[in-house]
């Protein structure tokens, strides 16, 4: 008799926590363009010294695909191999494209999201990219659609 009683509870405590952990529709997600923050003052008023230069498109392209491919998708829209079990989702990046400042994408692939006010699981990438890599990427962004 005690074995149903334990087996009940313990079902009881599973449920709650997978409930818990499951996420929602309703669950923190990176910021929408509505409510965008500011980009601080040490990443604001960069620009990209390469603008849409071929070689730094390409450079770009290697990067990206090995470093970002996983989450964000072969073609940039949040929908890579890994991003299903991520809560909040990568956001689209090819959907994002209007409106993101240079000095913006600069500071959120340096700093990740790991914090407020992102709270997202993309790491910092700036211990493992140089500024130039970065700055590549971010031509490389530029051309998905």
């Amino acid at each position: 008799m005690k074995h149903p009683l334990i087996l009940a509870i313990t079902c009881l405590l599973l449920s709650l926590v997978l409930a818990g952990c499951g996420g929602s529709e309703n669950a923190a997600t990176t910021p929408t363009s509505l409510e965008r923050p500011a980009t601080p003052a040490e990443y604001s008023g960069k620009s990209n010294p390469f603008g849409s230069e071929t070689t730094a498109v390409e450079s770009g392209r290697t990067i990206y695909q090995q470093n970002c491919l996983a989450c964000h998708g072969e073609t940039g829209m949040g929908d890579g191999p890994t991003a299903g079990g991520l809560n909040p989702k990568p956001q689209p990046l090819a959907a994002n494209q209007e409106g993101l400042e240079d000095a913006y994408l600069f500071w959120r692939i340096s700093e990740g999201g790991l914090r407020a006010p992102f709270s997202s699981t993309m790491p910092s990438w700036k211990a493992m990219l140089s500024e130039e890599e970065i700055w590549q990427v971010i031509s490389y962004l530029r051309t998905i659609d």
